[in-house]
């Protein structure tokens, strides 16, 4: 119960921490999970270089149509508006739809840790392994 009580309290301190940072220097922040969120014809936000769009206006003034722009509402549309080659004028008016940026959540979970660990051990068996061998020759 302890155990469980301090690791809720520590999460409780980071989604405090989190929170507080997805407010900094007048920018709003949003996670990759609330943009996915707005992925319909009159709630459309993209991600284009980090920073969070909302395009639910202009869909009807998209020059290619505005099926092109719903295939990457609610996601990071940057490898497909980089393919596209879009001029300095769009890239100008994009700023007007500017609603904030993406915000990197930290995540620690034992992947972070295990793999590398994983890794460092199997490289030290291979070499006590290699040791072994150039001794008993």
């Amino acid at each position: 119960v302890y155990f469980q009580h301090n690791f809720q309290q520590v999460n409780s301190w980071e989604k405090q921490r989190v929170e507080s940072e997805m407010q900094q220097d007048g920018v709003t922040f949003y996670t990759l999970e609330e943009v996915k969120q707005h992925n319909t014809s009159t709630d459309s936000w993209l991600v284009i270089h980090d920073r969070v769009y909302d395009i639910s206006s202009f869909l009807e003034e998209h020059p290619g149509g505005e099926e092109v722009l719903l295939e990457q509402a609610g996601a990071d549309a940057t490898e497909s508006f980089e393919d596209v080659g879009h001029s300095l004028d769009a890239r100008e008016m994009l700023q007007q739809y500017l609603i904030g940026e993406l915000h990197m959540v930290h995540t620690y979970s034992w992947t972070t840790w295990l793999i590398p660990a994983l890794a460092v051990a199997a490289i030290g068996l291979m070499y006590r392994y290699y040791l072994v061998e150039q001794k008993s020759s």
